[in-house]
């Protein structure tokens, strides 16, 4: 395909990097969003319509060739598909920080989310907090908490892999059968009805979760029984896609947030793989049904 030249106002990007958002990219692959969500769930730059055939994704990561002249040679992120070279508006990109690595920036569309629940879930200097689901937003939620002073931050994962992630991220790790109750808040994020009762179970009296996870077509049942309005429980919902009102952030000032975060090197615990771009049709059915284990996996494109 060939890649016009930039317009007024517009860029020309040469990809460096995407990366595969596992969750939301293998319900796509599987054509598994619900009908009522196609429109909820187009990306930005999205070509086709659900279920199928699209090209899907949002983390790019490239350097503007033409186009706007303050932007030429700038490395930019992008909510644009794995496509290696692409124009759009110069207001959708994003220069990344010199202090941010071309690779590490991938993430910023999945710390943009973790930066958005953590605004949701409104956590205090001091809270005891668990993450539930150590995959790619779970794993990123921790590091976001990690960051808030004296606060008491444990990732919980039936994987024990998952440990040495916690530990490069440093928070503390355990499998839900050990995890610790009396938690403040707990924040869900492994797409599991079994997270989500083990999450409810870990909270205090009054204690809120948020659920994070996005199921999809799946239809899920939810513990209301026994004691959940006797310890006044709370579940709330976080989605990307809103930025609470209370926050007084737009999308932009959001994602720079993220951005301002991945400067930390902490957040490479998160790239588990690289692999080539005329790889991508092989690689996405194996991340698909789990035969490629990953959290965030980089798709390295042709310099």
């Amino acid at each position: 395909m060939e890649v016009p030249d930039p317009g007024s106002g517009e860029v020309r990007v040469r990809t460096l990097h995407t990366g595969v958002s596992r969750g939301t990219e293998t319900l796509v692959f599987q054509g598994r969003v619900p009908e009522n969500q196609w429109a909820a769930m187009r990306a930005p730059f999205q070509d086709g319509d659900f279920p199928a055939p699209v090209k899907y994704g949002y983390l790019n990561v490239g350097v503007v060739e033409a186009g706007v002249p303050e932007l030429v040679g700038k490395t930019v992120f992008c909510l644009y598909p794995h496509q290696t070279a692409y124009v759009v508006p110069a207001d959708a990109v994003t220069v990344i920080p010199e202090d941010v690595p071309a690779a590490r920036a991938v993430l910023a569309g999945t710390v943009e989310t973790a930066v958005n629940a953590v605004w949701d879930a409104a956590p205090q200097i001091g809270d005891r907090i668990t993450v539930v689901g150590g995959g790619m937003v779970g794993a990123s939620v921790a590091a976001v908490l990690a960051g808030l002073p004296a606060t008491d931050v444990e990732l919980i994962d039936i994987d024990q892999s998952r440990a040495a992630t916690a530990e490069r991220l440093n928070v503390a790790f355990a499998h839900p059968d050990a995890a610790r109750t009396g938690r403040d808040l707990v924040i869900h994020a492994s797409a599991t009805e079994a997270g989500l009762d083990r999450g409810l179970e870990l909270l205090r009296t009054e204690g809120t979760l948020v659920e994070l996870s996005w199921f999809g077509d799946r239809r899920i049942t939810v513990p209301l029984g026994e004691n959940f309005h006797s310890r006044r429980l709370t579940i709330r919902s976080s989605q990307v896609g809103g930025i609470s009102p209370t926050r007084h952030r737009d999308y932009a000032e959001r994602l720079q947030v993220a951005l301002d975060l991945l400067k930390d090197p902490r957040f490479d615990a998160l790239i588990t793989g690289h692999s080539a771009f005329d790889d991508l049709p092989r690689v996405l059915p194996q991340l698909a049904d789990g035969t490629l284990q990953a959290l965030c996996h980089v798709i390295d494109h042709p310099i």
